[in-house]
């Protein structure tokens, strides 16, 4: 094997936390740093306009198009399972929402064992990564990578949902991301100068030139190599052929929730019994690897607007082109920014310590998160369980590295999780018989004005629920017997492998995964090359009343 073939550090996926590792690994540049990606590079300028989600999603051409298995507590229904095969992975696709999750997320991580990962030791990560259009201040960085912008809450059907917030009886929240998480407000994005700033765009493609980073993409990661139980190298497909490249410290899985426990599998690390039915040959009996699955499943409630200014008004083929030649010249317009505004932390009981039901408003008619339009005006709220209780797993259909693995994420298996859904549903319910709606509400389109009983909402939600996209916890972190890496992500009883991505998670973070991901990868990076951790910040309890 050449010296072409060998590198210090190995990296298998390029998405949100990937192209964090290449970025901050590569920094030194004595360190030989490949980053192997299965997806295409980020080209399209449909990735980088913010409005062109909708086309993103549709097309499919940038993920890989996993379904779920059936799924008991939905009536036996097949959910589909995006995950990103491209450069920037998540948030080259993602809908750019901004949401880190509450004080209390990381601290529960911290309380299972996970010492470094408190609230206080992970927001310095999270200040780093990003660029806070807003301005900097003590929740938020001013010079990092990631570019954050606030859009305002500036249309009527947003203004008029933060104030119907209000007169329900909930508190106005200017950041959700700041000192406290509860009430109504406006939604930042990874958007900046009218560009997506992914973690392809915003870490990797400014040093893609560098002499000691090297980007293969199109490769698909068949396995992990070893000799003994020390990981020292890859073996990847690209093009039908198979190639072996060589970590001379660190082989890192940055995959994500899915593939990076199929990744482990196939390589002999996992359940023993699982992989000897599929006539692998177990390396190490890790029984955690593939389960703990956790995700945030999404209902909506949606209405029929009475005047014609939602954002269906831009899907007119007039309107539609003038919206893009706008966005070309100037980057500037409806195609500038992702369409959302305003969203809500609510509590299901006023004794929950925290917000566990998240409402995203969003200002048109969709169906499948945007592959399919309704066509006319209308609006709804996306609603959340922000900590689901149930768990389901990732196993393998068969040995070969091209099988989409079996996804069982197991919704509402348990009773509680179906229980906050459906007063999830009663609150949008409120919030949209507000006077602040009474120009715009028309009649409910889902569930649906006969749909009124808690039994008939809960029909409802079995029948309509969605997977959200927001895998985690695979490979979590921790120190029991069901665990696969300790808090310095490095997995038990192997040396020289590292997972770094979504699947460490011990428990889902109330938010969208995406910023949680960038601050694991910004913070692991400190871990592999041995520098300390930044110093720790509390806000939350310098802001307490």
């Amino acid at each position: 094997m050449n010296g072409k073939n060998r590198f210090d550090f190995v990296i298998a996926g390029g998405g949100s936390a990937g192209c964090v590792l290449a970025r901050r690994l590569s920094d030194d540049p004595a360190l030989r740093v490949l980053l192997v990606e299965a997806g295409v590079r980020d080209r399209s300028p449909l990735l980088s306009a913010p409005g062109g989600l909708l086309q993103i999603m549709r097309s499919g051409s940038y993920a890989w198009r996993y379904s779920s298995v059936p799924q008991r507590q939905l009536n036996d229904r097949v959910l589909y399972v995006p995950r990103g095969k491209v450069l920037g992975g998540g948030s080259s696709i993602n809908g750019m929402v901004y949401d880190r999750g509450s004080a209390r997320d990381f601290d529960r991580w911290n309380e299972l064992g996970n010492e470094g990962w408190s609230y206080a030791e992970v927001l310095p990560y999270f200040r780093r990564a990003e660029t806070y259009e807003p301005g900097a201040n003590d929740f938020h960085g001013g010079d990092g990578p990631i570019h954050v912008s606030r859009p305002q809450v500036k249309h009527p059907l947003a203004r008029a949902f933060v104030e119907a917030g209000a007169q329900a009886g909930y508190p106005h929240n200017e950041d959700t991301n700041g000192a406290r998480r509860e009430g109504f407000g406006p939604v930042d994005v990874t958007v900046g100068r009218g560009r997506r700033s992914s973690t392809s765009s915003a870490y990797l493609r400014p040093v893609m030139n560098r002499p000691n980073l090297s980007v293969i993409t199109g490769a698909h990661v068949t396995r992990i190599l070893f000799e003994g139980r020390r990981a020292v190298g890859l073996s990847y497909r690209r093009g039908g052929r198979d190639y072996t490249v060589r970590a001379a410290r660190e082989v890192i899985l940055s995959a994500g929730a899915i593939n990076s426990p199929q990744i482990l599998m196939l390589s002999g690390l996992g359940p023993a019994d699982h992989l000897r039915a599929h006539g692998i040959q177990p390396l190490l009996d890790l029984p955690g690897v593939g389960g703990n699955l956790q995700d945030h499943l999404a209902i909506t409630v949606k209405h029929r607007c009475l005047q014609p200014i939602s954002m269906f008004k831009y899907f007119s083929p007039l309107k539609g082109t003038a919206a893009l030649a706008r966005y070309l010249l100037w980057h500037e317009g409806p195609l500038a920014d992702p369409g959302m505004e305003a969203a809500g932390f609510v509590k299901s009981e006023t004794q929950e310590p925290e917000p566990d039901i998240k409402l995203l408003f969003v200002m048109a008619l969709y169906r499948n998160h945007g592959r399919d339009v309704i066509p006319e005006h209308g609006f709804y709220a996306h609603i959340n369980c922000l900590h689901p209780e149930s768990r389901g797993t990732v196993r393998l259909a068969s040995a070969d590295p091209a099988a989409p693995p079996l996804i069982d994420q197991n919704y509402l298996n348990e009773p509680r999780d179906l229980s906050i859904m459906r007063r999830g549903v009663q609150i949008a319910r409120e919030i949209f018989a507000q006077r602040p709606f009474d120009a715009y509400r028309g009649d409910e389109l889902e569930p649906g004005p006969a749909v009124l009983s808690d039994a008939e909402i809960d029909r409802s939600i079995r029948s309509n629920a969605d997977a959200d996209y927001h895998s985690v916890g695979t490979a979590q972190m921790g120190r029991d017997a069901q665990t696969v890496v300790d808090e310095r992500l490095r997995v038990h009883g192997i040396d020289g492998l590292r997972i770094v991505d979504a699947s460490i998670m011990p428990r889902i973070v109330g938010a969208n995964t995406n910023m949680a991901v960038i601050m694991i990868a910004e913070k692991a990076a400190d871990m592999i090359l041995d520098r300390p951790a930044l110093p720790c910040a509390d806000p939350v309890r310098d802001h307490a009343p």
